[in-house]
């Protein structure tokens, strides 16, 4: 499924943003390269929907599971007995039909690969890698599952997001113009401009003519999709994007919003045609399952978009929404997860950190700020042209109009905790110090 890849793609970012361990990393970065080789419509924007697990009924996995014979088949000896242990290829496998298959998975360090099989440890990363070429060259040989490439408005809105932050902590351009020429795609093919969203961007046989039939969007195609326009307006400081957050989210909360009872119903008002059976009951999500839940999500929208637009009844919508599950959100647990972070967005002062420049120095100022994740922080990067231009958010753009600006420095960084800023600083130690 393309959102369980996409939010593992996102836990993957922040835990090497907080960690920097190279294994999270590498991680990240696998899960990039399966979607864009296998998932995406590189050409025009999207994300496919999922990947079926087999071809037939006699199949459980087969195309991504190996053998010990086959791993022999293709791999020499020395790459064998690092790739072996590496990712558990052995006689006895792990699917029930064939017990003889692997699902491939790491059980052992690099260092403890090179332990076991006495070879020093750069050694091992050569052979796995050249390994790693030969599993996917003869995979690609195999019949491959079908691909469902139906473009899914909030599966991708949350691709968007989950490339953007990926691409800020791993320093890749691709992701990031991967993730806006999507955006992009959804604004324009999904979005009316002034009201209405639709759930589907196009189907899979039409995914290259773009048209899909006019479903009407749920609560978390809206809420996705104001995450994913915020996101793109902070990896460009293109105004477009952050209107259309703003638009986007007044209209989820005049067509969900339930004004009278609190927090947002899953899908609007039928207008036109009856809905029938089971979706003419209207409900108001809570748990994640198997995505991020409606209402959370919602929320969380709402609390970025009044730190930078300064609306309070965006803050006052996402308090009362919480507010509402406050009596049974505890015995969700661990499918509360989305609601957890909004509280925290809610609870926790927001931190703004804006870095101001172009060049060496912003970029390490920027790499400085987004280090270590926290759900209430925001690392925003412009330029002094834009700040000068005044094309900004409301709330931003009095936030910064009220700095003093350092003069003949190529950048600087303003930390701010709330409506509280700091002095603006300009080098990397008083960043920390500002940011601590």
């Amino acid at each position: 499924m393309i959102y369980d890849n996409t939010e593992l793609l996102r836990n993957y970012a922040h835990a090497y943003e907080t960690f920097v361990r190279e294994d999270f990393r590498s991680t990240a970065e696998e899960i990039i390269a399966w979607l864009d080789a296998v998932m995406t419509n590189r050409d025009r924007g999207g994300f496919y929907a999922s990947q079926d697990a087999d071809i037939n009924l006699d199949d459980d996995g087969d195309y991504f599971t190996w053998t010990l014979d086959e791993a022999k088949a293709v791999l020499d000896a020395d790459e064998l007995a690092v790739a072996g242990p590496w990712w558990d290829i052995g006689d006895l496998g792990d699917m029930h039909h064939n017990p003889a298959k692997n699902v491939l998975h790491r059980k052992l360090s690099l260092e403890e690969v090179a332990s076991q099989t006495g070879k020093a440890v750069a050694d091992v990363r050569w052979l796995l890698s050249s390994a790693h070429r030969k599993l996917l060259a003869a995979r690609v040989e195999r019949p491959a599952p079908f691909i469902d490439e139906t473009v899914y408005t909030g599966w991708n809105a949350m691709g968007v997001t989950a490339y953007l932050e990926a691409a800020r902590v791993l320093r890749g351009e691709e992701p990031r113009k991967f993730a806006l020429l999507t955006l992009d795609r959804i604004i324009a093919e999904a979005w009316d401009g002034e009201s209405a969203l639709r759930h589907v961007v196009a189907y899979g046989g039409e995914a290259e003519e773009g048209t899909a039939d006019d479903v009407p969007g749920t609560l978390d195609d809206y809420a996705m999709t104001v995450h994913a326009c915020i996101d793109g307006w902070i990896a460009t400081g293109q105004m477009r994007y952050y209107q259309a957050a703003v638009k986007i989210a007044d209209a989820m909360i005049e067509k969900f919003y339930d004004r009278t009872a609190g927090a947002f119903f899953d899908t609007a008002v039928a207008d036109g045609a009856v809905p029938l059976g089971a979706l003419t009951a209207r409900r108001k999500p809570l748990q994640d399952s198997p995505t991020p839940a409606g209402n959370p999500t919602a929320a969380s929208a709402l609390l970025r978009l009044e730190e930078l637009s300064g609306r309070k009844e965006y803050r006052e919508i996402a308090e009362d929404t919480l507010e509402s599950f406050a009596g049974i959100v505890e015995h969700f647990g661990l499918y509360a997860g989305s609601y957890g972070l909004a509280a925290e967005r809610l609870l926790l002062d927001p931190i703004q950190v804006v870095i101001v420049g172009n060049g060496a120095e912003a970029d390490q100022l920027e790499a400085l700020a987004t280090a270590r994740y926290a759900v209430n922080k925001t690392v925003i990067r412009l330029s002094a042209e834009t700040i000068a231009a005044g094309a900004l958010p409301d709330a931003l753009a009095e936030t910064l109009g009220q700095v003093p600006k350092p003069e003949d420095k190529p950048a600087w960084a303003l930390v701010c905790r709330g409506r509280t800023c700091m002095p603006p600083v300009w080098d990397p130690e008083g960043l920390l110090k500002a940011m601590e």
